[in-house]
């Protein structure tokens, strides 16, 4: 029997780094907004109870207008995130349903995933507390300092950690509750804050299609990947939301 997953969707991010009038997450990427694309990636599994969205304050009124209907239609809950991720996910946390017993926390701007690569990161997590997906590094990866190379890394065992990142309900509040402990200037993700309480977290072997959003230049890669997916077999007439994702 399935675990019942709560998702986060973390997108109240600045986006500072993507530039444009529109932040990275509400920009559309093969016809649909990205953030879209990746909530509807928890919003339609058997498993997902629960499907919180953070956003920004700022953001409130854009959101309602241009997708309110259909956040209401995947039975969505939004409220108001942070300007840092761990901000947005001690959040969520309050506002998780009795019952649920993970947590999947996924970047809003990582539409690419796979409903496979969900499955096996949720079913790894169930089974060890903790996992995430990560993509073996292949680039060859310089330390620089004021310019100039200072050494060549070596890559052996490095990996890119990716989301979603799944753990158990229990062990991410726990991990949070630590957060006073740790350098907040070093949080980038959730496992890290997993690992610092002595928890091992496993990895499911990922690579880069499951791309996050960055920069304008990640947009076309997003397309590409996206239409090279199979389209899902469905049973009847397709409705309009089925229709509206291809």
């Amino acid at each position: 029997m399935s675990k019942k997953v709560a998702a986060i969707i973390c997108a109240a991010g600045p986006g500072s780094r993507f530039g444009g009038k529109r932040k990275k997450q509400f920009v559309e990427v093969a016809g649909r907004a990205v953030f879209m694309r990746s909530l509807e990636l928890f919003a339609n599994r058997n498993d997902v109870k629960q499907v919180l969205l953070g956003i920004s304050k700022d953001d409130e009124e854009t959101l309602k207008v241009n997708w309110g209907a259909k956040l209401s239609f995947f039975g969505v809950q939004t409220f108001f995130g942070g300007a840092e991720r761990f901000e947005t996910v001690i959040k969520a946390l309050d506002l998780i349903k009795d019952g649920i017993e993970m947590i999947a926390v996924h970047d809003a701007c990582r539409c690419c995933a796979t409903d496979q690569l969900i499955a096996d990161v949720i079913a790894k997590a169930a089974e060890t507390g903790a996992a995430i997906p990560a993509a073996p590094v292949t680039a060859t990866i310089k330390q620089v300092r004021d310019g100039m190379i200072v050494r060549t890394v070596d890559r052996a065992g490095l990996f890119e950690a990716q989301t979603p990142q799944v753990f158990d309900l229990a062990l991410l509040k726990k991990a949070y509750a630590n957060l006073a402990k740790v350098d907040k200037a070093v949080v980038t993700d959730d496992a890290f804050l997993v690992e610092a309480i002595g928890h091992k977290v496993a990895i499911v072997e990922s690579d880069a299609s499951n791309i996050k959003i960055t920069r304008p230049s990640d947009l076309p890669i997003a397309e590409t990947i996206l239409k090279s997916k199979p389209k899902p077999k469905i049973e009847g007439p397709m409705g309009p939301f089925d229709e509206a994702q291809w």
